[in-house]
């Protein structure tokens, strides 16, 4: 491995940006190919993008190429979950019960736009639009593209491949279809789909509803969310069975049984949307689906990352943080083994994998968490708990979700191993009524930690058998 290696990068968005500026900054030659229009010069079709929640391990990502700060001035933090009930009450559920930790939304194509910019000013970074890879030549580091405009096609050399094309990966579907190359791949879709509606910005400018949280309204086998914008609008999000329920993308075909469905559903978010028929209709339905595979890298030459790797449901908000995670593993890495691809490829994925199957489990996880127990009054008795245990023990506690979301230093295995059982121990103490009124609240955390480590080991025993 030389310095000046030529990294070809398929995919330039979230990942694919910051990758190529990080190797740019460690004195790689980088060519950068996106199939989409430069967004920087083309409106972005609305309806296309969930919203994003940038937090601590994507925060990490963006330190680590120096743009931290910047993206910082794309932000608005959120500092919980706010509740709306079906007559239009409302609660907050903070994310912790630590005053430093929050979650922040963030406009997708501003976040693209900052890094393709810092990518763009680095001397050994070309970045090339509008050409879709059509195949990929494994073994030799080559592949094809069609130029969209001039319908040409075109092949490009690098010394390595990393494929950040997202999802619907042009690269990995290359590794999967290789004969001589044992590839294996899972796709489960959920039986939801999702839809935006925008919640416009008040006729002062201003925000027509709480701007520092992430809007709730939780309905069981439904959901509405909504993420504020810089702009003062909120971007909602509709996450709905596709078919078999008595409201679902299949019947709402109507103006009528659409403003029939979210008058009954959401009569305190209906008034907010003025555009909400007009959008409903004007806007795709998204499918929503985790993708795993392996192994991820082939003859030391190829390698996938992000989406392309590990697409996940956006119920956690870590679609975007784990592919920057990606970046800083892939750049630890790097540096210990410069100088051999195949070992940097294969050392990637052993430390990797784990923990990207697990934020995939965690994210379809916490569906069913906010469709159907935020709500609930035991789910609320618990989080109510552990933003206490936060707040008087900031050291000794940690949720599931803050596990998650806000210590970057912990694995997504091991947050989700240690949040699992911590869930599990409050929640059975509830329920028996262990947890007294009579108790102190250190008396509280000393129970729940001593359950958590019966569970843990429990659950160690039971995973040797």
């Amino acid at each position: 491995m030389k310095k000046t290696d030529n990294i070809l990068i398929i995919g330039a968005g979230l990942c694919g940006s910051l990758l190529a500026l990080r190797m740019a900054q460690r004195g790689y030659e980088v060519q950068l190919i996106e199939k989409r229009p430069d967004l920087r010069d083309v409106h972005q079709d609305a309806g296309r993008s969930i919203n994003l929640a940038l937090s601590d391990r994507g925060l990490k990502g963006l330190r680590l190429a120096g743009v931290e700060e910047a993206a910082r001035e794309l932000c608005i933090p959120m500092t919980g979950r706010m509740i709306h009930d079906k007559e239009g009450n409302t609660f907050l559920s903070k994310y912790s019960g630590r005053e430093n930790e929050y979650i922040n939304s963030i406009s997708r194509p501003g976040l693209n736009m900052l890094l393709l910019d810092a990518a763009e000013a680095m001397p050994n970074v070309t970045i090339t639009f509008n050409k879709g890879c059509k195949s990929v030549d494994l073994e030799n580091a080559t592949a094809t593209f069609k130029d969209y405009q001039t319908g040409e096609e075109i092949t490009y050399k690098g010394d390595v491949i990393l494929g950040t094309d997202g999802a619907g990966s042009v690269v990995r579907k290359n590794m999967f279809n290789h004969k001589k190359f044992l590839f294996s791949f899972s796709q489960e879709w959920l039986t939801h789909g999702y839809k935006e509606i925008t919640i416009p910005k008040a006729d002062d400018g201003g925000f027509r509803t709480e701007k520092g949280a992430l809007h709730i309204w939780p309905r069981g086998e439904d959901m509405l969310i909504a993420l504020p914008n810089l702009d003062g609008s909120f971007t909602v999000t509709l996450f709905l069975p596709y078919s078999n329920s008595d409201y679902c993308f299949d019947n709402l075909t109507s103006p009528e049984m659409v403003l029939e469905y979210f008058t009954k559903e959401y009569p305190d978010a209906i008034s907010l949307m003025p555009n909400l028929v007009e959008e409903f209709f004007d806007n795709p339905t998204g499918p929503l689906g985790t993708i795993k595979c392996s192994p991820w890298n082939s003859y030391g030459k190829t390698l996938l990352l992000g989406d392309a790797a590990h697409a996940i449901v956006p119920f956690y908000g870590q679609g975007m943080n784990a592919s920057f995670e990606d970046v800083i593993v892939f750049d630890e890495v790097l540096e210990a083994h410069e100088g051999d691809w195949q070992k940097v490829f294969s050392a990637y994925e052993a430390a990797r994998k784990k923990d990207t199957d697990a934020i995939a489990d965690l994210a379809v996880d916490n569906f069913h968490e906010m469709k159907e127990h935020t709500a609930s009054r035991l789910f609320q008795a618990k989080r109510k708990l552990e933003t206490a245990f936060e707040a008087e023990f900031p050291e000794e506690y940690y949720s599931k979700y803050s596990l998650v979301t806000f210590n970057e230093n912990i694995s997504y295995h091991e947050a989700m191993t240690r949040g699992r059982a911590q869930d599990k121990a409050i929640l059975n103490l509830l329920d028996d009524g262990k947890l007294t009124d009579a108790m102190s609240l250190k008396e509280k955390l000393t129970m729940v930690q001593k359950e958590t480590q019966e569970i843990l080991h429990d659950d160690e025993v039971v995973g040797k058998m």
